[in-house]
C-alpha cells in the first residue's frame, strides 16, 4: 500500500518539492489524516515520534499470550518505501520526529502527556518537535557539546548554538542537549525541553542544502533561554550519572535503523533506475566483456543492498523484542548509507549522462544529491564502526 502511494502520489511531485525546498502543509496535512484514519503507521510517526507507535508496549492477545511489538519492524518497512518515493516526506512529517525518543525513553509519565498531547489533533494546525543536539564544534562527538546549562532557582539558564536541526525552526518544542560542564564530559549533560517563543531562543538561518531540499533544517540560538526545571527530561535522579548522554544515545539506537532503511530506499531507487536503464540500452545477452562487467556491477550493488536491508531489519527486531540493538543499529546505519550511495554512484555511471540531466521524468541526479548525507547524519560511518568496534570488544578494559 505505501509503496502504491509512493509511486503514483510522492514521486510525481518530488522533484516539484526540490526545487521549491518545501513540501506544502495541505499535503502533510492530508497525509497525516489518510495515515490516522488508516490506523498506519504515519500516524505512529507523526504522534508518538519515529519507531515508538502505540503497539510499542507488549499486550495480551485474546488467548492471553503476550503479543510482541511490531512497531520498528513496520516502521522501517515503511521508511524504505516511503523514501524509495522521496525520502524529505518522512523527514518533514508532522510529530515529535526525532524529539519522541527520547522524551518516550526517559521523560517522566507528566512530561510525556504534556509533551505529546500538542500533537493529539492535526485538525487545528500541524505540530513539530524536534532534536538539538548537533552543534558547530560537536556533531559526531556527542560527548564534546558546548551549549551550556546553570540552575537558577527553579530554572535552568541555556546559552549556545545548535546546527542542522530538522524542523527545528517550526518545532512546537525542541528536546535540546547542553552540558553544566564540559570537564565533566558525558557526565555534565543534560536535556531539556525548550518550547518555541522561550524569551531568548531564536531561529539562525534556515539551511541551503545540496540535498534533501524539501525538508527544513535550521539553526538554533540560545541566548540566556530560562527553561522551567519540571522541562528537564526525567526530573533530577536522572542525572546522578551519565543519564543524560544516555538520553541521546538510546534516541540513536532507535531511530539510525530507520535513517539506514531510509538509504536503502533511496538507493533501491537508484539501483532500479539504472537496471531498468540498462534492460532497454543495453543487449545484454551479446557476450562482450563490457555488458557483462555493467552485469557485475549491478548484481554487487543488488547483494550489498540486500546485505544492509537485513541488517536493518535484525536491528529493528532486536528493539521490537526489547533486547539491546546499539551494535546492530550502528551495522545497520553503516552499512546502508555505504551501500546506497555506491548504489547511487553506480547508477550515475551506468547511466551517464542520462543519469545527470534534470528532467521532469528524471530523478537520479537528484537522488545522488540526496543520499550523500546518509553517510552523515544520526552518527557518521567513521562513529558507527567505533561503536560497532567497541562493542565487539566490551570486555577490553583498555579498549
Amino acid at each position: 500500500m505505501i509503496h502504491g502511494f509512493a509511486a503514483n502520489v510522492v514521486r510525481p511531485l518530488s522533484l516539484k518539492w526540490d526545487r521549491e525546498h518545501k513540501i506544502d502543509d495541505e499535503f502533510l496535512a492530508n497525509f497525516v489524516a489518510m495515515a490516522s484514519s488508516m490506523g498506519g503507521p504515519a500516524a505512529s510517526w507523526g504522534v508518538q515520534g519515529l519507531g515508538a507507535s502505540a503497539a510499542a508496549a507488549d499486550q495480551k492477545s485474546v488467548t492471553g499470550e503476550m503479543k510482541k511489538s511490531t512497531a520498528m519492524i513496520t516502521t522501517v518497512l515503511s521508511a524504505e518505501e516511503l523514501s524509495w518515493g522521496d525520502a524529505a516526506l518522512l523527514l518533514s512529517l508532522p510529530g515529535p520526529g526525532l524529539g519522541g525518543p527520547p522524551i518516550k525513553a526517559t521523560g517522566t509519565a507528566e512530561q510525556m502527556e504534556r509533551f505529546f498531547s500538542v500533537f493529539k489533533d492535526m485538525s487545528k494546525g500541524l505540530k513539530w518537535g524536534a532534536y538539538a543536539l548537533t552543534e558547530p564544534g560537536a556533531g559526531s562527538d556527542v560527548a564534546g557539546i558546548r551549549t551550556s546549562c546553570r540552575k537558577d532557582g527553579k530554572h535552568w539558564v541555556l546559552n549556545g548554538r545548535k546546527c542542522f536541526i530538522t524542523n527545528g525552526a517550526r518545532a512546537s518544542w525542541n528536546v535540546v542537549f547542553a552540558t553544566i560542564d564540559p570537564a565533566l564530559g558525558r557526565a555534565g549533560q543534560r536535556a531539556f525541553v525548550v518550547d518555541k517563543g522561550t524569551p531568548g531562543f531564536s531561529v539562525g538561518k534556515i539551511e541551503e542544502k545540496m540535498g534533501l531540499r524539501a525538508s527544513e533544517t535550521a539553526e538554533l540560538v540560545f541566548d540566556d533561554v530560562r527553561v522551567p526545571e519540571e522541562n528537564l527530561v526525567g526530573g533530577e535522579e536522572k542525572y546522578t550519572s551519565k543519564e543524560g548522554f544516555m538520553t541521546a544515545m538510546k534516541t540513536f539506537d532507535n531511530t539510525r535503523p530507520i535513517v539506514a532503511s531510509m538509504a536503502i530506499g533511496i538507493g533501491r531507487a537508484a539501483f532500479e533506475y539504472a537496471r531498468d536503464f540498462v534492460k532497454t540500452n543495453y543487449a545484454l545477452s551479446r557476450h562482450t566483456p563490457r555488458y557483462a562487467a555493467v552485469a557485475e556491477r549491478l548484481a554487487r550493488v543488488g547483494r550489498q543492498l540486500e546485505a544492509a536491508r537485513l541488517t536493518t531489519w535484525h536491528a529493528a527486531w532486536l528493539a521490537d523484542n526489547e533486547q539491546p540493538n546499539a551494535k546492530e543499529a550502528s551495522m545497520s546505519k553503516a552499512m546502508g548509507g555505504q551501500a546506497a550511495i555506491r548504489a547511487c554512484i553506480e547508477a550515475i555511471e551506468i547511466c551517464g549522462v542520462e543519469g545527470t540531466i534534470q528532467r521532469d521524468h528524471q530523478m537520479l541526479e537528484k537522488w545522488f544529491r540526496d543520499i550523500k548525507v546518509y553517510d552523515i547524519f544520526e552518527g557518521t560511518g567513521q562513529i558507527q564502526r567505533i561503536v560497532i568496534s567497541k562493542r565487539l570488544f566490551a570486555d577490553l578494559k583498555s579498549f
